[in-house]
Order: C-alpha cells, then structure tokens, then sequence
C-alpha cells in the first residue's frame, strides 16, 4: 500500500476510534481502540468496568475506580477470546498506551500503534519503541 494511501486509513481508522470511545461511560476520559489487521477490524474496545460490574468508572470524589480496564486492554482481551490473532496487527488509539497496556500491545504481537493524543506519561510509548513497535503520532484533523 502506498504511504499516501495508508494515511488515509490511518486517519479514518482512528476517527472511528474516537466514535467507539464515545461508548465509554467514564467521565474524565473517553478512550477507543481499534485492532486492525489485513484492513479489516478485528477487536474494538473503549475504556470501562469490567462485565458485570456497575458502568460507572468514576467514585464520588471523580476518582477513576482501580478496576476500570483501559480501551486497548479491552480490545486485546477481546480478541484474546476469539479465533483471530492480534500478531502482525495495528492498533488505533485515542489515547497513547499507559506502561501496563503497552506490555500488552507488546506481547498480543501487535507490530504498529497509531495513536492521536500523548498520554501524560510517555514511557508506555518509549517501552513500545524500545520492543520495536512502530509508533505514529496522528492528531486529529479539526
């Protein structure tokens, strides 16, 4: 695929991204991810409490609950409980990865990570370059 190409998809795989972190119900921050593979999407996931827990992210001070799962852990878990394989694969995010979920990415044999905001902390994306992850930074076009 060409590289003019390429960022087309890029760009409107991330966009759709950012349409699935609306589905969050946290209210400090709404992640998406997508997981894409040969073009075709093979895991989703948005930032949340785990199945069966209440939805709300949050406790009474506006703290994030410890056991809210971050969008790209529910997308690699995702497809963890299906037939495909995120070996090979790129991952869509709105959110840079935090340390944790980059040991994720890492091990899920996810080789690229488009992301289009910086987390706070960087070293999830250093760890990822480190591990020979491709990394793109793409902001969002207004």
């Amino acid at each position: 695929m060409t590289e003019k190409k390429q960022l087309k998809y890029d760009k409107a795989y991330l966009k759709m991204a950012l349409e699935w972190g609306k589905l969050s119900h946290c209210k400090r921050k709404q992640v998406g991810a997508l997981i894409v593979k040969n073009r075709m999407i093979i895991s989703d996931g948005f930032n949340g409490t785990p199945s069966g827990f209440d939805n709300c992210c949050e406790d009474e001070e506006g703290v994030t609950k410890w056991e809210v799962l971050h969008a790209e852990a529910n997308a690699i878990l995702k497809v963890a409980s299906s037939t495909q394989s995120a070996k090979g694969a790129t991952l869509y995010i709105t959110l840079s990865p935090c340390t944790q979920c980059s040991k994720l990415i890492h091990q899920a044999g996810i080789n690229r990570v488009v992301f289009a905001n910086s987390y706070k902390d960087k070293s999830g994306i250093d760890f990822l370059e480190k591990a020979g992850v491709e990394i793109m930074h793409l902001p969002y076009e207004k």
